[in-house]
Order: structure tokens, then C-alpha cells, then sequence
């Protein structure tokens, strides 16, 4: 079992549409340098995520490799848009633990994310601001330069 599998009728589905490039269900097994090359995380970084609980209970080849699937890539692509969200790993690996502890956690799961999605929205009004600061200066600057070269010209 993934850790995106549920207990309910409804799945808790990831980050966007499927990608490209990937392999049928039932022929999604994905070594960790496939992985590594689909994602752009370290073998170091995957293991890690297993670790510490964020990418648990990854299937093993009969030589013991792991093998990724389809949804373990979706999953990670979820991880990757938590993480650009700036939420401690803390939260994700929370989040993780109540995705596979079943749909009874919903509201614990909507009120992580609503937090950091509150989160998001107030760093976005940060950087809103200070890209004004930046396009002033950067218009102050092209006005002095073309002031300049005006004067040069002369």
C-alpha cells in the first residue's frame, strides 16, 4: 500500500494531472535512479523521505531495489509543491501520517493546508510588495540612464 491509498470511497489525490513519460499502472516500477531522474530529488534525498516517515512503505524488488509507482511519483510531486510552499517538513510528514491514516482525518488534513495555503498567500503579499520596490528602482534607474545618455549625446 502507497502512502496516497486510502481507507474510503474517496482517494486523496495529488498534486496535478499525470505526467509524461510514465508507464502503464501494473508496469509503473520505477528504479531510484528513474526516480531520481523524473523528479530531480537525490537518491540521499528519497531515502530520507523514507526515513523519516514522508515516503513510507516503498515496494522492494526480489533483490531488494526499490521500486517506485506511478502514484509514489505523484506523491513526491505533491512533497515538492508542499515544500515550495515553505512548510516544515514536520507538517508534511503530519500530513503524510494522517493521508494513510484514512479519510476520518480530512478535516485535520484541510486545516493543515488551509494554514499553510494562508501561509502562502501572505508571503505572495510580501513579494508583491517587494517586487514594487524592485520595478521603482529598476524605472529609476532606466529613467538615469537614459537621462545620462541623453546628456552624453549632446
Amino acid at each position: 500500500m502507497t502512502v496516497m491509498e486510502t481507507t474510503g470511497t474517496r482517494t486523496d489525490t495529488c498534486a496535478g494531472p499525470p505526467q509524461q513519460n510514465r508507464r502503464p499502472d501494473g508496469d509503473d516500477h520505477y528504479t531510484i535512479s528513474e526516480v531520481v531522474a523524473f523528479t530531480g530529488l537525490t537518491a540521499h534525498t528519497l531515502r530520507w523521505y523514507e526515513r523519516i516517515g514522508l515516503m513510507p512503505h516503498i515496494d522492494r524488488s526480489h533483490t531488494g531495489q526499490r521500486r517506485y509507482t506511478n502514484r509514489d511519483l505523484d506523491w513526491l510531486d505533491l512533497v515538492g509543491k508542499l515544500r515550495l510552499t515553505g512548510m516544515p517538513v514536520a507538517d508534511m510528514v503530519r500530513y503524510a501520517e494522517l493521508v494513510r491514516e484514512g479519510d476520518h482525518t480530512y478535516g485535520e488534513r484541510f486545516e493543515l493546508l488551509q494554514t499553510t495555503r494562508e501561509d502562502v498567500l501572505a508571503r505572495i503579499d510580501e513579494l508583491r510588495g517587494t517586487l514594487a520596490v524592485l520595478d521603482r528602482k529598476i524605472s529609476f534607474y532606466a529613467d538615469a540612464g537614459r537621462a545620462l545618455a541623453s546628456e552624453r549625446s549632446r
